[in-house]
């Protein structure tokens, strides 16, 4: 079976990258269970905010693996900088914009749906759903991670 090449990354070979902004405990802690449980193999980082996301998206030592794509997944409801407003921030960064983003989260709000979509998100997925059948998220990351060619932040 032919690997897939993004960038010269050999993604079929190496881990799925993911950062998980969330707030809530059990909510992170249910994102780690189901991706284990599925045997899908991860890096996860999590952090609470959408401050502590755009810290850790630029700083220096993330910076210095340019080459490396990430996922995100990005709860909307969060204190001092909330999901939507990460995305417009992460959208307006020339270094970041092309981030792979996926909104996790409670809200079905119609607003909130169009809000993430606006800022070109790849997916928005209700955590209802998702916790009904978490081997399904962690089926469709590993998929779009093997299969579609991600950009790299080398590549901004």
């Amino acid at each position: 079976m032919a690997t897939m090449m993004a960038f010269g990354m050999d993604y079929a070979r190496q881990p799925i990258r993911v950062l998980l902004v969330e707030d809530d405990d059990a909510d992170a802690d249910g994102v780690r269970r189901a991706l284990e449980n599925a045997k899908v193999e991860t890096v996860v980082e999590r952090v609470s905010d959408g401050i502590e996301a755009l810290e850790f998206l630029r700083d220096e030592q993330f910076g210095a693996q340019p080459d490396e794509a990430l996922i995100l997944l990005v709860d909307i409801n969060m204190p001092r900088l909330d999901g939507h407003g990460l995305v417009r921030e992460i959208r307006k960064d020339p270094r970041l914009h092309r981030l792979v983003i996926f909104i996790l989260t409670t809200s079905k709000s119609r607003d909130d749906i169009e809000q993430a979509y606006a800022g070109h998100v790849s997916g928005y997925i209700a955590k209802e759903k998702a916790g009904e059948d978490f081997i399904k998220l962690t089926s469709m990351l590993e998929s779009f991670w093997r299969l579609v060619e991600l950009p790299s932040l080398q590549s901004a």
